[in-house]
């Protein structure tokens, strides 16, 4: 499983959001020079964040972004299956997905149940709280 671009960029939009709170908006145009990201793939990205609640978005002068809940409210799990879907390595573990019909045979399935539950106990273990504490005891030379 890799993560695409889309997934990191939307961690890290989301972590420069909490890394910078100050209870005011933030401005899209800041995030991206902050993050030597595209303006224009971060507006897909915010705006997908945004319909999906985990942003607030405020129009005009004074407007931007910030996040719609506490950094301890957000898992990267939530974050990164919002922007890529399913996280299973394969699609025979995916959730909804129906049962194959080679499993009762297939060796390598309890495998990739052990990858899935790995992948998924680290990403749903691991909030933005958790990143933003880290960068701080990185000091300045934290990077996202």
């Amino acid at each position: 499983m890799r993560i695409s671009t889309k997934g990191r960029y939307a961690l890290r939009l989301m972590l420069d959001l909490a890394l910078h709170d100050t209870g005011e908006n933030i401005a899209l145009k800041t995030i991206a020079k902050r993050q030597n990201i595209s303006g224009k793939y971060l507006e897909q990205i915010i705006g997908m964040l945004t319909k999906a609640g985990f942003v607030k978005s405020v129009r005009g002068s004074s407007g931007g972004y910030r996040l719609a809940k506490a950094p301890e409210e957000y898992t990267v799990g939530d974050i990164l299956r919002l922007t890529e879907g399913s996280l299973a390595p394969v699609a025979c573990v995916e959730e909804g997905v129906e049962t194959c019909p080679k499993a009762e045979n297939c060796v390598t399935l309890t495998l990739w149940k052990q990858l899935n539950d790995a992948i998924n106990g680290v990403v749903d273990h691991v909030t933005l709280a958790d990143l933003v504490e880290r960068s701080e005891n990185m000091g300045d030379f934290y990077s996202i």
